[in-house]
C-alpha cells in the first residue's frame, strides 16, 4: 500500500499546507523584479512549490507503471492529491483576484462531482482510474494555475495574457472531462446500491 509511487503522492498532499502558508501568510520577503514586472518573492516561492508539487503527479505515475506498482489505493489517492492541490491553488488565486471566482467554482465543483462518482462506484467494488481526458484536464489546470501564480511571467513582459487564456482552456477541459466521466459511468452509477 505505501509503495514508492504512493509515498510520492502523499508527499504532494503534505506540500499543500506549506504552499498555502507561503502564499497566504503575511510574509515580507521583498519583491522580485523582471523588467517592468514585479512579483512578491513569497508568491514566486509559492508558485515554484506548486509547480514542484504538480510534477510529482507525473513522477508517481511513471514509477507506478515502470515498477509495476499500480494499486487501487494509488488509483484513488493520486487524483485526490491532484484535486486537493488544484483546489487550494484556485482558492488562493481567487483570494488575490488573479482568476474569476466562477472559474474556480466550475473546476472545484467538477472535482467534487467526479470524486463523489468514484466513491459511489468504489462502494460497488469498481475503481475508476483517471483517463486520458482527465489527465489532459489536470495538466491544463496545472499550466493555467502556474502561469497565474507567477503573475503571468514571463508573458507579462510582452503583454500576452497567457494565464487568462490557459484558464479558459482549463475550464473547457474540466467541463468536457467531467461530462465524459459521467457519460461513461452513468449505467454503473444508476445500478449502484
Amino acid at each position: 500500500m505505501f509503495n514508492l509511487p504512493n509515498k510520492i503522492t502523499l508527499s504532494r498532499i503534505a506540500l499543500i499546507p506549506v504552499f498555502m502558508i507561503i502564499m497566504l501568510a503575511p510574509l515580507d520577503w521583498g519583491v522580485a523584479r523582471f523588467g517592468d514586472v514585479s512579483i512578491e518573492v513569497a508568491h514566486l516561492v509559492g508558485a515554484i512549490l506548486f509547480i514542484v508539487a504538480s510534477t510529482t503527479d507525473w513522477i508517481d505515475g511513471y514509477y507506478a507503471r515502470k515498477l509495476n506498482l499500480v494499486t487501487n489505493f494509488g488509483k484513488f489517492l493520486d487524483p485526490l492529491a491532484d484535486k486537493l492541490l488544484v483546489s487550494a491553488a484556485l482558492i488562493i488565486l481567487v483570494q488575490y483576484n488573479l482568476t474569476p471566482a466562477w472559474m474556480a467554482i466550475v473546476i472545484i465543483s467538477r472535482e467534487f462531482a467526479v470524486t463523489g462518482l468514484r466513491l459511489v462506484l468504489a462502494g460497488g467494488g469498481e475503481v475508476v482510474a483517471a483517463n486520458m481526458l482527465g489527465k489532459v484536464k489536470t495538466w491544463a489546470q496545472i499550466i493555467a494555475i502556474s502561469a497565474l501564480l507567477l503573475h503571468n511571467l514571463p508573458f507579462e513582459l510582452v503583454s500576452f495574457p497567457f494565464g487568462d487564456l490557459a484558464m479558459w482552456v482549463a475550464v473547457f477541459f474540466t467541463v468536457v472531462s467531467g461530462w465524459d466521466y459521467f457519460a461513461k459511468n452513468w449505467e454503473a452509477l444508476k445500478n449502484s446500491n
